[in-house]
């Protein structure tokens, strides 16, 4: 669903998968670049272009679990929102299984990613909206969520992670610019967690449990022109504090990709939108921003990708995201005053 480069091994059987769609007999089938979690292809045929998605997430590639993610889209997609929903094979179905994963069709979206950093404050007001609408419908289409507790982060075992990870980094042969950016962040934390350790938030304290997407962030919503197209990837789909994906939306799309800074200004154009439009109180924010705060400075999963699992995918987006951490800490109260303000 975006720009396709190249060419990449293809799925098992495709032609056979295919035609399970009656789309026509494939032309072309080119690997889409982007993605962290699954594999896709744009795939031309005599009726059209599509997009086939492969699973591969093993929290996430369950066939039941992804039939629900499918209702939940086509539900939406007939209120009006722009969540895109996977096409039917011929039988109704909308799970392939080939190859041992799971497989989904879906019309190509022309359009692009857009970081935050493009949007104008009027486009970062409608993202907030839109982000609210979706919210508020699925609660409408979903049935009522489960009781759920979602624990902080705990700075002891925190502690441990970072010992952990300071040992591979200082351990790792050639030693790069990543590897000393890596151990500066990681020794500049856990003097953070000591000093803030008493700022621990309690239990999902004050935040209201919902359906939300669950990855809502720039690869996961496609723009064209100004507006957006389609909102992809519904995999993690799923039951938590519905302010807490506000607020890592945010810090996501209007992080300053140099030093780790929020666009206060578009986050606050956002929140009031989001706010307004999902019925989320000022004091309800104000929590999910503290949480997702804590959540963050316990957080290393980038550096579990190279240094665990020797996967250098996430590497790109280590360097905002560190630096995130440190600066939203010295100007939390900031912080917290744009999106509750």
């Amino acid at each position: 669903m975006s720009r396709v480069t190249g060419t990449a091994p293809r799925p098992p059987a495709l032609t056979a998968l295919l035609r399970r769609y009656d789309f026509g007999t494939p032309q072309t089938c080119e690997r889409v670049p982007r993605g962290l979690l699954n594999r896709g292809w744009m795939i031309s045929t005599g009726k059209g272009r599509f997009f086939l998605k492969e699973y591969l997430a093993a929290d996430t590639a369950d066939p039941g679990v992804i039939l629900r993610q499918h209702r939940a889209t086509r539900r939406l997609a007939r209120l009006g929102l722009p969540a895109e929903a996977p096409l039917p094979t011929t039988d109704g179905e909308t799970v392939v299984v080939a190859g041992g994963r799971g497989h989904a069709l879906f019309r190509w979206v022309e359009g692009r990613h857009r970081e935050g950093t493009e949007l104008s404050v009027g486009q970062s007001r409608r993202l907030g909206a839109l982000l609210g609408r979706v919210h508020t419908a699925l609660a409408d289409v979903q049935p009522p969520p489960p009781a759920s507790d979602h624990p902080s982060a705990d700075p002891e075992r925190t502690h441990t992670h970072i010992d952990r990870l300071l040992t591979l980094v200082r351990g790792h042969r050639p030693r790069d610019a990543f590897d000393a950016l890596a151990e500066q962040r990681l020794l500049e934390r856990r003097t953070l967690l000591r000093q803030y350790a008493h700022r621990r938030p309690p239990a999902a304290a004050g935040q209201v449990s919902g359906w939300v997407h669950g990855d809502f962030h720039p690869l996961n919503l496609l723009y064209r022109g100004e507006e957006p197209a389609a909102i992809v990837d519904w995999d993690r789909l799923g039951v938590r504090p519905r302010a807490e994906e506000a607020v890592r939306a945010a810090v996501i799309f209007f992080v300053h990709p140099v030093d780790g800074s929020l666009d206060l200004r578009k986050v606050r154009a956002y929140a009031r939108a989001y706010r307004e439009a999902a019925g989320i109180a000022a004091g309800e924010m104000a929590g999910a921003v503290h949480r997702v705060w804590w959540e963050r400075l316990n957080d290393f999963w980038m550096l579990d990708w190279r240094y665990r699992h020797r996967d250098r995918r996430s590497d790109p987006l280590f360097p905002a995201a560190a630096a995130l951490a440190v600066w939203w800490t010295h100007e939390y109260g900031r912080v917290r005053e744009a999106f509750t303000g």
